[in-house]
């Protein structure tokens, strides 16, 4: 594995380095910086690790902090996929996660993650359990359990889920047509509207999804979940993880509208907790100071 310093052309994150570590599969697009034990941060769609620039700044005094753009989105590579979607299954993208941790010398560390990075998050404690210390979720709940459970009222709140996973190339002609307003409108949809996101965070996540590499990406990420992740959780029989886990999710948001979080966890971990927090699904960007919060005295203990 190598590392490669790049240049800093933004102000979302003061003080932090810009990395790419080439993994055994991929190059990893990293941010890293503050000081304490480390922590792994990870983004959800159709975002990058721009996600985290809020939470950063309040989480710097407590944690070595590693921000990465996921294969298949931001800055990272784009591997090509195959008939399983296998390099886009969070099995693999979970090695990349371990294998850039290491290279920067952080042999175990806790986990905070927005969305599918929190399903990446989810196979990793399952597959490298001896890494992780503790895991924070922001507004999901299982992959597998939400598909079990699916409703009309959620497949209508989250119809993304089901269009794209849908045979190239459908999803990524139409996306592509017009990727800014496709992701303005996705994004801008909830309560909060599109004012949660900073100007620059905004630009940044825009220039990445404009990248027809990201649109494929992003979608084969949705495929192997709908597939070859499943897959994966059914042969882990009725394995559950034993590291702490506390999931908190929107209030304002689909998840705990459609599903009981805690319960579905619970089909999953043996040690959960969590809670609602008065805001929608983006809520790393939308409530900043309340996540911060929780994240540090949750990812803080005997980390």
């Amino acid at each position: 594995m190598t590392i490669s310093e790049r240049p800093v052309a933004d102000s979302l994150f003061p003080g932090f380095r810009l990395l790419d570590v080439a993994t055994s599969g991929a190059r990893i697009r990293v941010r890293t910086g503050g000081e304490g034990p480390p922590l792994l941060l990870l983004h959800g769609y159709p975002q990058t690790h721009a996600l985290w620039h809020k939470l950063a700044e309040r989480l710097k005094s407590h944690f070595t902090l590693v921000c990465a753009d996921l294969r298949g989105y931001g800055d990272s590579e784009k591997p090509p996929t195959d008939a399983e979607h296998a390099p886009y299954s969070k099995r693999v993208m979970a090695q990349d996660m371990v294998e850039v941790m290491a290279a920067l010398g952080h042999e175990r560390f806790a986990i905070g993650a927005h969305d599918r990075g929190a399903r990446v998050a989810h196979r990793l404690v399952l597959d490298h359990a001896e890494r992780v210390t503790r895991l924070a979720t922001l507004d999901i709940a299982p992959t597998r359990e939400m598909y079990a459970n699916t409703t009309d009222a959620f497949a209508r709140a989250y119809w993304h889920w089901f269009f794209l996973i849908l045979p190239k190339p459908f999803p990524e002609d139409m996306i592509g047509a017009d990727p800014e307003t496709y992701w303005l409108r996705k994004c801008g949809a909830g309560s909060a509207g599109l004012s949660i996101f900073a100007p620059e965070a905004l630009a940044h996540y825009l220039r990445c999804f404009s990248d027809p590499q990201t649109i494929h990406g992003s979608c084969e990420d949705y495929r192997a979940a709908a597939t070859i992740d499943i897959r994966h959780d059914d042969e882990d029989g009725g394995r559950k993880f034993d590291q702490p886990l506390l999931a908190l999710w929107g209030e304002h948001g689909v998840i705990g509208r459609c599903f009981d979080p805690l319960a579905l966890w619970r089909l999953r971990a043996h040690n959960v907790q969590g809670r609602a927090l008065p805001g929608g699904h983006y809520l790393a960007e939308e409530i900043p100071d309340l996540v911060a919060a929780e994240f540090t005295a949750f990812l803080g203990e005997n980390s």
